[in-house]
């Protein structure tokens, strides 16, 4: 019991430290090389000379949990919320690469027996997460600038295409019930580890092209949607990766993970941005937050489909609404004026192809007008 209270303290005290570091600390892009030689020589030096009567509290699963998983979940649904739009791209960087790692390294534990190259594994582990968003290592961005943007990206495109048909097709053949049922009856008579694999592989390979390839473009809503889908399943990962050894062999564990990753992760359903708002976010206490992202999109939204005009008459009528102080911001008002606005615009004159141009009034029939 007191080994796991010390455990406990080394760990919250690592995640305290990684949170103060990446608050402070001005990033400066991973552009100085000497900086990555002495961060990795570093934890070289840490991982093999610390003694083993620290390490053993300090290196563990739940160290790197928090610093590989927990933390980094708060900071995508901190960047989400935001209305900054560069944290996205930030933080999506880094679940491609770092969050991935996370979730396909989890088993390696489970196979080493020997607390010494346990130690040293776990530590490595450690390191390597906490440089991909270092302020001043920026690894994530770093392997972005340098790997996934001028190699993987435009290569990952045309498989993103043919992934998307793919999943349509599936989507539509699963869609009867029976190919469901034998999908399933297939899937239930596999090995535990070979369902774990398929779990976290269909959670991570799809979502990780998508990734890429948002985060190469330059509209920010690809980019919040993977961004928001990593925050969810990152801790539906971490709920598998807890309860798997205690539920793990109860029939329909791997099955309702799968079900729950594919309900998170496809447009139809939206479903990792409906448990992002009610439960991420709450937990966090960043509503207010994100009312002011929600109201950022609605003005971009609202700026690129209306014209200027219409756009500034709108943006005034809810301005008027929020107030509230004056009967100005009655609804009934509103539209009145909304509606009254619309009078006052000119439309444009359009030629018709057998006769004169709409709204051109100087040719108007009359009483003296020869009709023959």
């Amino acid at each position: 019991m007191k080994e796991a209270v010390i455990s406990l303290c080394c760990s919250l005290g690592v995640l305290l430290v990684v949170s103060l570091g990446y608050k402070y600390i001005k990033p400066n892009d991973g552009q100085c090389v000497k900086i990555h030689l002495v961060y990795f020589a570093s934890a070289i030096c840490l991982v093999a000379f610390l003694p083993t009567s620290i390490a053993q509290y300090v290196f563990t699963e739940l160290t790197v949990s928090l610093v590989g998983a927990m933390y980094p979940v708060y900071r995508a649904t901190r960047a989400v919320c935001s209305p900054e739009e560069d944290d996205d791209k930030e933080w999506l960087q880094y679940w491609m690469l770092g969050g991935v790692l996370f979730m396909i390294t989890t088993w390696v534990d489970d196979v080493i027996k020997q607390n010494s190259v346990d130690k040293i594994w776990l530590g490595s582990l450690l390191f390597l997460f906490y440089w991909l968003y270092f302020p001043l290592t920026c690894g994530a961005l770093v392997v972005y600038e340098k790997v996934t943007a001028p190699y993987l990206g435009p290569k990952l495109k045309p498989l993103q295409r043919q992934m998307n048909n793919f999943i349509i097709y599936l989507q539509q053949m699963l869609s009867n019930a029976f190919h469901l049922y034998l999908v399933w009856i297939i899937f239930m008579f596999l090995p535990a580890g070979l369902k774990r694999i398929i779990a976290i592989a269909i959670g991570t390979v799809y979502p990780t092209i998508c990734s890429i390839t948002a985060v190469a473009t330059e509209e920010i809503e690809d980019d919040t949607y993977w961004l928001t889908y990593w925050s969810v399943y990152g801790c539906l990962f971490l709920i598998m990766d807890v309860s798997e050894d205690f539920l793990g062999r109860i029939p329909g564990f791997y099955t309702l993970i799968i079900f729950t990753t594919i309900y998170l992760m496809l447009p139809m359903f939206r479903g990792a941005d409906k448990i992002f708002r009610k439960v991420l976010v709450p937990l966090a206490g960043l509503q207010e937050l994100l009312m002011l992202r929600d109201a950022m999109v609605i003005k971009k939204q609202m700026l690129k489909d209306l014209d200027p005009e219409r756009a500034a008459v709108l943006q005034k009528s809810i301005a008027k609404f929020f107030d509230g102080s004056t009967s100005d911001s009655d609804p009934a008002v509103l539209k009145e004026e909304l509606m009254t606005g619309w009078g006052t615009i000119k439309l444009p004159k359009i030629r018709l192809p057998f006769g004169k141009a709409e709204g051109d009034d100087s040719d108007e029939p009359n009483e003296k007008t020869n009709l023959v």
